[in-house]
């Protein structure tokens, strides 16, 4: 059942109020109808009935005191052309109603005629009135006869003359003539139009204050994908007072987070700054040295020590969103000049790219501190040659950077990406502190573009990074 509810509730906040408020209206529309409906035919049946049983005796006792030629005139006088005289024998469409007797059982209804039923029960304003009419049998339970047509145009003849003691229709010879449509009006088109369209204006209202409710939550889960994105945004408090509250406590976060980062920035990049003085003093004292094999030991470390702090200073670098300086560039010929510059080292790799001309909005510093990076990550956790290509996906230039190692598990490679996370079992050199892929996606990121981990075609780590072309 609640799989059910699920799969047919729509999925979103908006959705959902604007079904919740349709369906009050409609339940409210429904209970407001039967109600009037009820009282409605309440009144029809102890009060109109009533009336124009009331108002039949007057007519006929007018009738009475009228010439027989001018009583049909009269009839249409009195009526305002609503009523009419029949003074001739019953249309064959008419069927005479029961005579009133009083109930035999606790129905406390007068039984009816078995064809007049047959016949009411196909129209639905004959199904409608039958109770009434048989009401109105009742009242003129003075000799009246009533009967029902079941022509085209539904009407009841109601006897004028008083015949107790005959059940013989021809001889009853004057008949009032009432449409059903006057005893029954139906609804016009103008009060269904209005119907209507205040219906319509309810649900706009209800459009409007659902699409007010939920935009609030909408820009606020908009904010949160752009913080998730490494692009804090704040929110303007707007809404309800829930909805307002929970901007402002998303923007006191934010305050909060950027608090953090710049502490956490500071020192990532003080304290690599305050160690390259020991550094260099070590670095001299080991050329000092007269061990060869200490000498070397000591080289060693010192160089995984310094690899550890430009890791720092190049996270700290990648992560501050004001040392990026964003000018076009052109990736294709940026991207040769830089492999150049490794390749002249010795360094085993491949490029691959079309000749095509490829433009981005980028920081031509960052995009190699980054391109530094994966290479260097490479060369360091993986095996030679790497590759590198460069391609055209539609909106998208995307740069792959392959090497031929033992790769990444595909369960840790989101491991990976976060900052000071270490895969030893996979990455066993020392002088690395879990920092080059996350700076690598930081700038990536911070470019509009991703960064993503797969498996390359040698069975090494394949990085991928997408950068949007520029129009």
């Amino acid at each position: 059942m609640r799989r059910l509810a699920q799969f047919l509730l729509p999925r979103s906040l908006h959705a959902r109020l604007f079904l919740l408020v349709l369906g009050a209206v409609l339940l409210t529309q429904a209970a407001t109808l039967a109600t009037v409906s009820y009282y409605r035919d309440k009144f029809f049946d102890e009060v109109a009935i009533g009336y124009i049983a009331t108002t039949i005796r007057t007519l006929r006792a007018s009738l009475s005191q009228v010439p027989a030629q001018d009583r049909a005139e009269f009839v249409r006088n009195a009526s305002q052309n609503q009523w009419r005289l029949w003074s001739r024998t019953l249309p064959p469409d008419a069927q005479l109603q029961r005579p009133y007797r009083p109930p035999p059982g606790p129905s406390g209804r007068p039984p009816g005629d078995g064809r007049a039923d047959a016949h009411a029960s196909n129209d639905p304003l004959r199904r409608e009135l039958r109770g009434p009419i048989r009401e109105l049998n009742a009242r003129l339970n003075d000799g009246t006869r009533v009967a029902l047509s079941h022509g085209p145009e539904p009407e009841i003849f109601i006897s004028l003359a008083r015949n107790p003691d005959s059940e013989d229709a021809p001889r009853l010879r004057e008949w009032l003539v009432i449409p059903l449509e006057r005893l029954d009006p139906s609804f016009s088109t103008p009060m269904i139009a209005v119907w209507l369209g205040g219906l319509g204006f309810i649900l706009l209202l209800a459009a409007g204050f659902s699409w007010h409710i939920t935009r609030p939550l909408t820009r606020l889960a908009h904010a949160a994908d752009q913080l998730a994105a490494g692009q804090p945004q704040r929110v303007d408090p707007s809404g309800p007072q829930e909805t307002r509250a929970l901007g402002e406590r998303f923007n006191a976060m934010l305050d909060a987070l950027a608090e953090s980062d710049s502490v956490r920035r500071t020192l990532l990049s003080g304290l690599p700054h305050d160690l390259k003085g020991p550094l260099s003093r070590m670095w001299l004292r080991v050329e000092m040295a007269d061990d060869p094999a200490l000498k070397e030991g000591l080289r060693k470390d010192l160089q995984d020590m310094q690899r550890m702090v430009d890791q720092f200073i190049g996270f700290v670098r990648g992560t501050d969103p004001t040392a990026y300086r964003y000018a076009p560039l052109a990736l294709p010929d940026w991207l040769a000049d830089h492999v150049a510059g490794w390749t002249s080292t010795g360094t085993a790799i491949t490029l691959d790219m079309p000749d095509e001309p490829m433009n981005i909005q980028a920081d031509a510093v960052a995009l190699g501190r980054l391109l530094d990076n994966l290479i260097g990550n490479a060369l360091h956790h993986g095996a030679a040659p790497i590759d590198i290509s460069l391609r055209n996906e539609g909106q998208y230039a995307v740069l792959d950077v392959a090497d031929h190692g033992p790769g990444i598990a595909p369960e840790r490679r989101a491991e990976a990406l976060r900052p000071f996370a270490r895969l030893d079992d996979a990455r066993t050199r020392t002088g690395n502190v879990g920092l080059g892929l996350a700076l690598a996606e930081a700038i990536a990121r911070a470019h509009g573009g991703t960064l993503t981990l797969a498996e390359a075609a040698s069975g090494g780590l394949l990085v991928r990074i997408t950068f949007p072309l520029q129009g």
